[in-house]
C-alpha cells in the first residue's frame, strides 16, 4: 500500500512532510515543531495469540493501557506485536513505521476518542523521513476505525 496513492484514490486532501529521520512519535513532534498530542502513534497489538491483530493509533503523548484495550475489544487478551510481525503484516513499508490505515491489510483498527478531538492529525508515512497531515475527519471517514478510551498520559 502507498498511503498517497490511497488518500488521493479516496479524494483525501494531504500535505506530505519531508523531514529528518525520526524513530518515534514523539521526536517526529519535535522535528516538525508541532504538539505530540498532534501527532498519531501507530502500534501494532497482537490479539489472543495472533488470532488477530489491531493498529492501535493514539497520540504520541500517550501510552496503551492494555486492560482499556481488552475491554473495548470485549475482552480479547492482548499484547504488543514484534518488529518482525510488522513487517510480515505490512511489508511495503520501512521496518519500524506503521501508517494507521490497518483496513489496508485485514486489521481492525482502534483510535484514542482523544485524537477525535483534533481538526488534523500528522502521521509517518511509509519511512522515517516523511509525514502526512490531514484532517482527522478524512481519515475517520476512510478507516472507520473503533473509537475507545484506551490510553493514559506519559509521565
Amino acid at each position: 500500500m502507498n498511503v498517497q496513492e490511497l488518500l488521493t484514490e479516496k479524494h483525501v486532501s494531504y500535505e506530505t512532510i519531508l523531514h529528518r529521520n525520526t524513530y518515534d512519535a514523539q521526536r517526529l513532534a519535535q522535528e516538525l515543531h508541532i504538539p505530540g498530542r498532534e501527532v498519531a502513534k501507530t502500534v501494532l497489538l497482537r490479539a489472543d495469540h495472533a488470532y488477530a491483530y489491531i493498529v492501535a493509533v493514539l497520540p504520541a503523548t500517550k501510552t496503551i493501557d492494555f486492560d482499556k484495550v481488552s475491554e473495548a475489544l470485549g475482552g480479547s487478551k492482548i499484547e504488543l506485536a514484534t518488529e518482525l510481525e510488522i513487517k510480515e503484516h505490512c511489508p511495503d513499508f520501512e521496518m519500524g513505521t506503521l501508517p494507521p490505515f490497518g483496513s489496508q491489510y485485514g486489521m481492525r483498527t482502534l483510535v484514542e476518542e482523544s485524537l477525535t478531538h483534533d481538526e488534523e492529525i500528522v502521521f509517518e508515512g511509509s519511512s522515517h523521513h516523511e509525514a502526512i497531515r490531514i484532517r482527522y475527519e478524512d481519515f475517520h471517514r476512510v478507516e472507520e476505525p473503533l473509537v475507545a478510551r484506551f490510553a493514559v498520559q506519559l509521565d
